[in-house]
């Protein structure tokens, strides 16, 4: 795809990337598709013990090898900027030139609260694209809590149950 056929120049979108998933997948797919460059925000080990998750996180070192990985395989490198999140909004909320943030239904809150505070700092408000979260082979969002507790797959298919 040429570059003006893209809408942005530059989008963003952060997550903690513990079990690289469909879901995760189809995220970054569309962050692709939809900017020239994209900031991926990994949540740092910091922030990660700040976030109450259910389940132990893998380290930051070993999310992003995962993540860099599987962007060499699409191709997406020399377009990908990856940082480390040590707070909740990381560079999305002082980048001038960041147009848009890719968001899923449940980070859309967190995404009105950032342009509040690029608002707040004198900076143009991103577009919140929202991007449906991906669903498993029984209809219920694919995530890394349902991977790790044996429920499902990395693509989303149902485990058989273990008794």
């Amino acid at each position: 795809m040429s570059r003006s056929a893209r809408p942005y120049k530059l989008v963003a979108l952060g997550g903690t990337f513990d079990v690289l998933h469909a879901g995760h997948w189809h995220l970054l797919s569309e962050a692709f598709k939809l900017g020239d460059v994209v900031l991926i925000g990994v949540t740092s080990d910091q922030l990660v013990a700040t976030l109450h998750k259910k389940h132990r996180v893998r380290s930051f070192s070993s999310r992003v090898r995962d993540l860099d990985r599987f962007l060499k395989t699409r191709c997406w490198s020399p377009r990908a900027r990856v940082n480390a999140l040590r707070e909740p909004y990381g560079p999305a909320a002082r980048r001038k030139k960041l147009q848009a943030l890719i968001v899923s239904k449940g980070t859309l809150a967190s995404g009105r609260r950032l342009n509040r505070l690029r608002r707040q700092n004198g900076l143009q408000p991103l577009d919140l694209v929202v991007v449906d979260l991906t669903k498993a082979a029984d209809g219920k969002p694919i995530s890394t809590t349902r991977i790790r507790n044996g429920e499902i797959d990395l693509q989303g298919r149902v485990l058989k149950n273990r008794r």
